[in-house]
């Protein structure tokens, strides 16, 4: 596996150019790695990249212009090798065009770019996408890197939780046996910026949160100063997920959501849909700082 790798004297970053995967983030001073390992007893992913769509559409496709197109659960990026536009010791560009194959399951011409910045203790992803096509285009894009819990040996999972940057009244919209965002939402937060990590949270699929005040979260540990900073300014939803008795979780700043069970599947009427015109371009960030 070819990975491509961008340090600074604090952090060494490693990223994959099949689906522009973010796969290691080790601090140097002790070599602890914070991301997860990707065990495929559990989940054999790091940190997709997802592109046009996040989440599952209703019934795994949408319509546009009277015309169907299926398109699979978070899009075709995560599967797509990306051409490595510039690199250097701190820094490496990352992009994908529209092509035969994606025009097939996406009729919009585009240019999505990926860009790792690291500094300091901080990495910074950074989203790009640009309309080269002649219409407006519809898409979504967000993250899903996934954290090692516990981070340090010795402790567990349970020692760990989430520290958002308010408090927050927040219910969690659940997820249904198809993939879809239910209609009401069930209790979370009530006036708190703590949620304990426990695998039970993960039952039944992802924390799917929205109207979050915060615009930044710390993955923190009762036992040690292990631990980093998330930020995500910008980004209008937020997933919190694990698969099922793994050690990790996913902190997923999203630009776009999952269908709803009731969704028309009209791609422009879709719910946290973007939209860009022919030239227009798309640009939005999330960074993490490691403790």
């Amino acid at each position: 596996m070819e990975l491509l790798t961008i340090r600074t004297e604090d952090i060494m970053v490693k990223i994959n150019p099949q689906g522009a995967e973010l796969t290691s983030l080790i601090k140097n001073k002790d070599g602890q790695e914070y991301m997860w390992n990707a065990d495929p007893a559990f989940w054999s992913k790091r940190s997709p990249v997802l592109f046009p769509v996040v989440g599952t559409l209703k019934e795994n496709c949408y319509y546009y212009k009277g015309e169907r197109y299926e398109l699979g659960r978070h899009g075709f990026a995560r599967d797509r090798r990306f051409e490595t536009e510039d690199k250097s010791e701190n820094e490496v560009v990352f992009l994908l065009k529209s092509d035969e194959e994606s025009l097939a399951v996406y009729p919009f011409h585009f240019s999505f770019r990926i860009r790792y910045r690291v500094e300091g203790e901080s990495l910074q992803v950074s989203y790009e996408v640009l309309n080269t096509g002649s219409e407006e285009m519809y898409f979504s894009v967000g993250g899903h890197p996934a954290f090692r819990v516990p981070v340090k040996e010795g402790e567990e999972y349970s020692d760990y939780y989430l520290e958002f940057e308010k408090a927050e009244t927040v219910g969690r919209w659940p997820i249904s046996a198809e993939g879809l965002i239910e209609e009401f939402t069930m209790p979370l937060l009530d006036n708190s910026n703590e949620l304990p990590l426990a695998k039970e949270l993960f039952a039944r699929d992802a924390i799917v949160l929205k109207d979050l005040q915060s615009q930044s979260v710390k993955l923190l540990s009762r036992k040690s100063a292990a631990g980093l900073d998330f930020s995500f300014k910008g980004f209008p939803y937020l997933g919190i997920w694990a698969a099922k008795g793994a050690d990790f979780v996913c902190i997923e700043p999203w630009c776009g959501i999952a269908d709803t069970v009731n969704a028309d599947q009209q791609l422009p009427h879709k719910e946290g849909i973007n939209s860009l015109f022919p030239g227009g371009t798309f640009k939005r960030s999330w960074s993490v700082s490691v403790k």
